[in-house]
């Protein structure tokens, strides 16, 4: 292949990835442009229902309805996925009474759908339809029918479902987020459901990772005492509190350093750094981390939001790399 081939056929790559990639983009606003009051009501009759939201779809619908039927469970909606092809030989029986049945078929024609189409109607089920033929028997059947605009699949013989599945899956995005937001889905719900990897790590809160158990001495204490805290508790700092147990600093290696001469003649707040940088319990990790790498420090003592100057533990930045925080 000569050089000029090469050059010719990448170029020709470029211009047919554009080309989709606009094409879908394009579906996409006119979508966008397209939703109506259907899509309401299938918000609120997914709301009303008390049972989990059933999403099912054949081949490439299928995948979207099983990255649907994920997206609605970490976000605060119940949903599970179900294969047409298996609920015929059983799993039917995981589509219940309370549930909502959300199905998918572009032609809305799809045979094997027939079967989930037949046990919703029998059982009173409500059936949500996403399609893009309005006189479907998926639109006719369903109680609310969420019609695809007419739009060109991306590919130019116009067979490949491309265009079609985009503007699906992202029905499927829109219809997540307006039930997470009717329902006040808040961060500390999203890391509930993902407690793993770098999701989970981000919403991880300082007091996740916290210890309650202190290295904390007296100001009046002699630096023998505090030497001995330090040694102990293993986190390379001590913190100094009043009489009433309030931090009013804290010694760390630094410290020790700058006093080395007749340190052992010295009570704790002698040696103490006044004013030491702390953390709420509510704050996130990463919060933490970047306060830490800002002053570099390796410890922050956290402080009970309605007593400020009370300290409830101390997060290390130890603990937060290896819950993944960075």
């Amino acid at each position: 292949m000569t050089s000029s081939t090469t050059d010719f056929l990448v170029t020709d790559f470029l211009a047919t990835g554009r080309r989709v990639i606009a094409r879908e983009a394009e579906a996409l606003t006119v979508l966008g442009d397209s939703l109506g009051d259907g899509f309401g009501a299938a918000v609120r009759l997914i709301l009303s229902a008390e049972g989990r939201v059933i999403v099912s779809g054949m081949g490439k619908s299928g995948h979207i309805a099983r990255k649907m039927a994920a997206t609605f469970a970490s976000t605060g909606t119940p949903a599970h996925f179900v294969h047409p092809a298996e609920a015929s030989h059983g799993d039917l029986g995981m589509v219940t009474k309370g549930d909502v049945a959300l199905l998918i078929s572009n032609s809305g024609e799809t045979a094997e759908l027939a079967d989930i189409i037949a046990h919703t109607r029998r059982f009173g089920i409500p059936m949500i339809g996403i399609t893009g033929k309005p006189d479907s028997t998926l639109a006719r059947q369903s109680e609310v029918a969420l019609l695809l605009p007419a739009v060109p699949e991306a590919c130019d013989t116009g067979i490949v479902p491309t265009t079609s599945t985009t503007m699906t899956l992202a029905l499927g995005d829109a219809l997540a987020v307006a039930l997470m937001e009717h329902r006040k889905f808040t961060p500390e719900h999203f890391r509930m459901f993902h407690p793993g990897g770098k999701l989970g790590a981000k919403l991880l809160k300082v007091r996740d990772l916290m210890h309650a158990d202190l290295p904390l001495i007296n100001h009046d204490a002699p630096m023998s005492e505090a030497l001995l805290e330090i040694s102990a508790k293993g986190y390379g700092v001590v913190g100094v509190t009043d009489a009433d147990g309030w931090l009013q600093g804290i010694i760390t290696d630094g410290d020790l350093r700058r006093h080395m001469n007749g340190l052992l003649d010295l009570s704790a707040g002698d040696v103490m750094t006044r004013g030491p940088r702390t953390v709420s319990p509510d704050a996130l990790a990463e919060k933490a981390v970047a306060l830490m790498n800002d002053k570099k420090i390796t410890c922050l003592f956290v402080m009970a939001d309605e007593a400020p100057g009370q300290p409830l533990g101390i997060v290390h930045i130890h603990d937060c790399l290896r819950a993944g925080v960075v």
